[in-house]
């Protein structure tokens, strides 16, 4: 199974489109916290599923894969990671929260091509990095999409450890 990441920064509403277009997809999880943006109001979930659906293209919204999450209280086995954001997300993803909408996103990615959305366009400064790394430690390929033509690859995170489906990002001493 493959699922694509993309990021759809300050890109005009065609461009993201044909990139979609390029890969086949034919489903977009949109895993903002908050499905909007100011700057470009194109990808406000409104506006974007009904410009994703006039293509063909479903529109889903899965806040539970959304990133901006709280800080976990004690120790975490994430400390590898100096960014808090980072760390609170890949806290979260030890959550049976995360592990069933993952498990959801597998279950839809199976009848259609899927790429998940984030608004961040280098996915290395996203938390579809993290998202990723799970993914991949699931036995799914994942493809950064980066144009309407090109995508890159994911491999896990080099401090990453994944063991029995789950990643983890300890302390390198």
């Amino acid at each position: 199974m493959v699922i694509y990441t993309i990021g759809h920064s300050n890109r005009s509403l065609e461009d993201f489109l044909a990139a979609l277009k390029g890969h086949g997809i034919g489903l977009l999880v949109d895993i903002r916290s908050f499905p909007s943006s100011r700057r470009h109001p194109h990808f406000n979930a409104e506006a974007l599923a009904a410009a994703l659906a006039a293509e063909g293209i479903r529109y889903l919204h899965m806040r539970e894969l959304g990133g901006r999450r709280r800080p976990s209280r004690g120790p975490s086995p994430n400390e590898g990671w100096r960014s808090p954001g980072f760390r609170a997300y890949a806290d979260h993803m030890l959550t049976s929260e995360f592990a069933e909408a993952v498990r959801r996103l597998l279950e839809l990615a199976q009848e259609r091509p899927t790429a998940v959305m984030c608004a961040e366009a280098a996915y290395a400064r996203c938390h579809r990095l993290l998202l990723s790394d799970y993914l991949v430690a699931q036995g799914v390929e994942v493809r950064h999409i980066l144009d309407a033509r090109r995508w890159r690859p994911h491999s896990l995170t080099p401090f990453a450890r994944a063991e029995d489906g789950r990643v983890v990002y300890p302390t390198m001493l």
